[in-house]
């Protein structure tokens, strides 16, 4: 992670408007990236101890290897599940029940490379080695299993994607 401690967790703080943000929120985002930035291992051990405790307390199984850049907004804490290997651009909003996952199987085997500016509604299931372009909102309930142009939104299942200019726009909020 080339970002430092601050730089990300003030990025991330701002996404929520920056001014009165829940506790709960704030802890987590402070011992998420804390357990990625540490540089001594004894520390960064103990930063990932207090995270997963944390984390299984509001329903979230987000690894600290997981790539996910400055700016990232959780809009609901309970049944989110990312997959360590996958990784997330800038400014990305993740909502409840949504599952980045791993394919173990087929010409998509691996995991899903996400772009910045993002938004992937309740219940969203992204899978396999595809790419999420940049501008995109997953719709709730999709399924998406293939590449995703930026510029797009994506709704049901099997994932139907239809282009449009600005489409996070007012949806993806607060950047830094």
């Amino acid at each position: 992670m080339k970002d430092d401690f601050n730089t990300l967790y003030r990025s991330d703080i701002k996404r929520y408007g920056g001014g009165k943000v829940l506790a709960y929120i704030r802890i987590w985002h402070f011992l998420y990236r804390k357990a990625q930035t540490r540089k001594n291992p004894l520390m960064r051990v103990f930063y990932k101890s207090l995270f997963r405790v944390h984390s299984r307390r509001r329903g979230i199984e987000i690894p600290t290897c997981c790539r996910i850049g400055k700016g990232l907004y959780v809009g609901h804490f309970y049944n989110v599940t990312i997959n360590g290997e996958s990784s997330l651009g800038e400014n990305c909003n993740i909502h409840k029940g949504v599952t980045i996952g791993k394919e173990c199987r087929g010409p998509r085997m691996g995991v899903p490379t996400i772009g910045s500016c993002v938004s992937i509604c309740v219940n969203a299931t992204v899978v396999g080695k595809i790419t999420v372009g940049d501008d995109v909102i997953i719709g709730p309930n999709a399924f998406v299993n293939r590449d995703i142009p930026s510029h797009s939104v994506v709704f049901g299942n099997p994932c139907i994607i239809k282009h449009r200019d600005h489409a996070t726009e007012d949806y993806v909020v607060n950047l830094v």
